[in-house]
């Protein structure tokens, strides 16, 4: 006797919309069991992690500043995984890029201009992108797993990155702190809708439109679905696999630059050993819980968003620890994985010779 997993005959489509919104209720549901673990009250746990961090026109803030970063990466991440290029290393392309744009305002610190800017956030997308064109090298040439390569080259960028700022990039003013000069002038991203809110939002907003319209009007767009779906039908229509692996890495890989330099243009001001708080990772379940939609990911990502501000805010007002936002992810990832194998799988008990349907 043992369980086994089926294939359905056809994927429900209104199932596949709905699972994301049973993903976040199932999350929702057994946050509020371990908070009661915990011993503190679920109701107030939960409506200190998902609803006070919008209490506020400064946590709005807050809110849209961790968005963009998750939008960006998201919408790249979103078009990769459609075309089934597995990319999982956006956090050390993210550092790529974060470094690459530094590059002005730790070389050139007296340059002011708009130019200056321009060149940081395209010195960001170029670092990304050329970080993401190794494991779609090896992908392409060699046939290496992009999973590993792309992920074992986050380390390569963490370490590349804290040796930087603690050696020759360090701020030599610094008073021996870990951290680059200071980003002054047009080394900043200018702010809108307030002092916190930076031109990154809107970036983030406009990828997603346009990566929207590429997937859905665009012959670009069909050959990604075709080779994600049926790449040996995309072959015989004359499309190509090296080169969907080198558009969708070098995509991703650039998108996620971006979001480096806009970090640390942004809010932090200075370029640091600790870049972001995992946003590459996270994306990942951004793409997935946004259904790999341009559109879908905006609110994805503010949906996670707001995990890093909960976790925030449980940990202040709950005394709770600071790892409590990665535990609600990790759930978040695990149910939306769940749903959809459900939604293409059914649970069936093998008994003997006969089988028999427990489950759906």
């Amino acid at each position: 006797m043992k369980l086994i997993l089926e294939k359905r005959p056809q994927r429900s489509a209104k199932m596949a919309l709905l699972s994301p919104l049973l993903a976040i209720a199932l999350t929702v549901f057994f946050g509020g069991v371990i908070f009661a673990l915990l011993g503190l009250n679920p109701l107030r746990a939960l409506y200190v992690y998902f609803l006070e961090p919008l209490t506020s026109w400064w946590s709005i803030q807050e809110l849209v500043i961790k968005a963009a970063p998750l939008v960006l990466i998201g919408v790249g991440l979103a078009v990769c995984f459609e075309a089934k290029v597995w990319n999982i290393g956006a956090e050390g392309q993210l550092t790529m890029g974060a470094l690459a744009g530094s590059m002005i305002p730790v070389f050139f610190t007296g340059w002011q201009s708009p130019l200056t800017l321009v060149a940081m956030l395209v010195l960001g997308i170029i670092g990304g992108a050329l970080f993401g064109a190794i494991p779609a090298f090896l992908k392409t040439r060699f046939n290496a797993n992009e999973i590993l390569t792309s992920l074992m080259l986050v380390y390569v960028a963490g370490y590349l990155a804290d040796w930087l700022v603690r050696g020759p990039w360090r701020d030599p003013d610094g008073f021996n702190f870990p951290k680059s000069v200071n980003f002054e002038g047009w080394q900043v991203l200018p702010t809108i809708f307030g002092d916190r809110i930076h031109i990154g939002a809107i970036l983030a907003v406009a990828a997603a439109l346009v990566l929207a319209f590429v997937m859905a009007k665009t012959l670009k767009g069909f050959e990604i679905r075709i080779m994600g779906n049926a790449p040996r039908a995309g072959m015989f229509s004359g499309f190509s696999p090296k080169k969907t692996v080198w558009f969708a890495m070098l995509l991703s890989g650039g998108l996620a630059g971006l979001a480096g330099i806009c970090e640390i243009a942004g809010p932090a001001g200075h370029l640091q050993p600790l870049i972001s708080p995992g946003y590459g990772f996270t994306a990942i379940i951004v793409a997935f819980l946004g259904r790999l939609n341009p559109i879908g990911v905006i609110f994805a990502g503010v949906m996670l968003a707001i995990s890093y501000l909960g976790g925030e805010s449980a940990q202040i007002d709950l005394g709770v620890s600071a790892r409590i936002s990665q535990v609600f992810q990790g759930m978040l990832l695990f149910f939306i994985l769940a749903c959809d194998t459900l939604i293409l799988y059914r649970i069936k008990l093998l008994s003997g010779g006969s089988r028999k349907v427990t489950g759906a």
